[in-house]
């Protein structure tokens, strides 16, 4: 069987020696005219590798998904498929987490905001500095459109400092109806009743032991651990407080959000 490159040859043996025209040279060797005249493309791909690579080594937690997203932002790419291609070639995918099965319970949830600062939710989230000492994370975040409101760190923290925070921050936007947390003790507090009464917040506190009822900032948490806390080691509080500050700018501003159409939450 006579191979196509030796069909080609001919037929362009053919062409420039003047014995017959393009269309009855690719007859005779039984060639197809486009594949005479074909010419290879450069290729289109190696800027888009480069900056996937790049973008793969800056945000270490970011899927596929979260890549493509940001690239099409940047007007690299719009084919999702072409994305994945490299994606995969480059050896880029993050590995699989499973999941543990557990038995499904009737939980007890709230009715979905419609519109920003109606609900928030806030959990703590611990951590280690570069010499062992612990430290504390409070995050809060609007339930709305995921922007993470606030965060407080810290090697304590108590139920005046959660309210001083709380109140920090309803100085530059509205206080919400409700807020979300979970039972501990620096949210069931006095100092925190007492300042959701002067407020006219509600607490909502979820079962124990079902950390699902207060997803969105579970979700965040292990959005700020992964992209955040896992990336650093902090030598001392003050370094972890401007390290988190600045993650916190990039979550609210230039980080796409799945659930919210890969737009961010400031968008």
């Amino acid at each position: 069987m006579v191979k196509p490159a030796a069909r080609r040859q001919a037929a362009q043996l053919l062409i420039s020696s003047r014995a017959v025209g393009q269309r009855r040279a690719c007859r005779l060797v039984r060639l197809s005219r486009s594949v005479l005249t074909y010419r290879p493309r450069p290729n289109q791909d190696e800027q888009l590798r480069a900056r996937l690579r790049e973008l793969a080594r800056q945000h270490s937690d970011y899927g596929f998904r979260m890549l493509h997203a940001v690239l099409r932002g940047e007007g690299l790419v719009v084919n999702h498929k072409r994305t994945y291609r490299i994606y995969r070639g480059e050896g880029l995918q993050l590995p699989r987490r499973r999941k543990d099965k557990r038995a499904s319970r009737p939980s007890r949830s709230l009715p979905l905001p419609d519109g920003p600062n109606q609900r928030w939710s806030m959990d703590f989230v611990h951590d280690r500095l570069a010499y062992g000492r612990a430290f504390r994370v409070l995050n809060v975040i609007d339930d709305f459109n995921r922007e993470c409101v606030g965060q407080l760190v810290a090697h304590s923290i108590g139920g005046a400092r959660v309210a001083r925070l709380l109140t920090k921050i309803g100085q530059t936007r509205p206080l919400p109806d409700t807020i979300v947390s979970d039972n501990g003790p620096e949210f069931r507090g006095t100092a925190m009743h007492e300042w959701a009464g002067k407020n006219h917040v509600a607490l909502h506190f979820i079962e124990p032991g079902e950390p699902t009822q207060n997803a969105f900032v579970e979700s965040f948490n292990g959005t700020f651990r992964a992209g955040c806390l896992s990336q650093h080691w902090f030598r001392d509080l003050a370094e972890a407080r401007q390290l988190i500050d600045l993650w916190r700018y990039q979550y609210n501003h230039e980080r796409p959000h799945s659930s919210l159409n890969y737009l961010t939450p400031m968008a």
